[in-house]
């Protein structure tokens, strides 16, 4: 898969389309990365010894889970009569949906976009021979690359809008924490250490730390 900082930041260029509906570019944002959250399944698995086969670019990543959500929110936004939770379940979608593209057009992997129903979709063929270290590098270390890129994007607009400004220290703080990863991994990538375990108990911090600073940083998205 894209690393999930590209992903968010996909989101974030949706501010085109998305105007000044309330919450409806929190949703795209936050449905750039909502995908990916299956890892946490495929972690738990991994724990507990049961099986990972189907839990990665599944249910989350389906037409279906899209539907579900957007209509989730709908609901919640008429019973709620506030039109925020209804542009919230949009903007979820949205995001979701070009997540699904995304994946499809810059990954190797196919894409169960029809799940539960058979029909897996792939443009592209496994890793063509020779490239093994791609796989590596995007595993084990790009991926913290891209999720400081992302919280240094969202920081950008913060300082341009003049928003959260209260939460500027700890920004800051999570996004040298990813970059200061990345270059961790990436020497050890360079000697031959892989540690794939810790890398991804890392990588799962690291995409909550980004959905919840995110929500968090809510008002700048709504200024852009």
């Amino acid at each position: 898969m894209p690393q999930a900082g590209i992903h968010a930041m996909v989101g974030m260029a949706t501010r085109k389309w998305t105007g000044a509906r309330e919450w409806l570019l929190l949703g795209a944002v936050l449905g750039s990365v909502t995908p990916d959250l299956d890892n946490l399944a495929v972690a738990v698995a991994t724990l507990t010894g049961g099986a990972t086969e189907g839990l990665h670019r599944t249910f989350t990543h389906s037409v279906f889970f899209i539907a579900a959500v957007v209509a989730v929110f709908y609901a919640i936004g008429a019973l709620k009569k506030d039109a925020r939770w209804t542009n919230l379940g949009y903007g979820l979608g949205l995001g979701i949906l070009l997540h699904i593209l995304v994946d499809l057009v810059l990954w190797f992997n196919n894409v169960h976009i029809f799940w539960p129903l058979n029909g897996e979709v792939g443009l592209w063929k496994e890793y063509p021979a020779g490239l093994e270290w791609l796989r590596e590098f995007n595993e084990q270390a790009a991926e913290f690359l891209f999720f400081g890129v992302y919280l240094w994007a969202l920081g950008s607009w913060a300082r341009k809008f003049g928003t959260d400004g209260d939460f500027a220290g700890k920004l800051r703080f999570w996004t040298w924490f990813e970059f200061v990863l990345f270059a961790i991994f990436f020497i050890l990538l360079l000697t031959g250490k892989i540690f794939a375990i810790i890398s991804g108990g890392l990588y799962l911090v690291s995409i909550l730390m980004v959905f919840f600073v995110t929500i968090r940083m809510r008002k700048t998205l709504e200024a852009a």
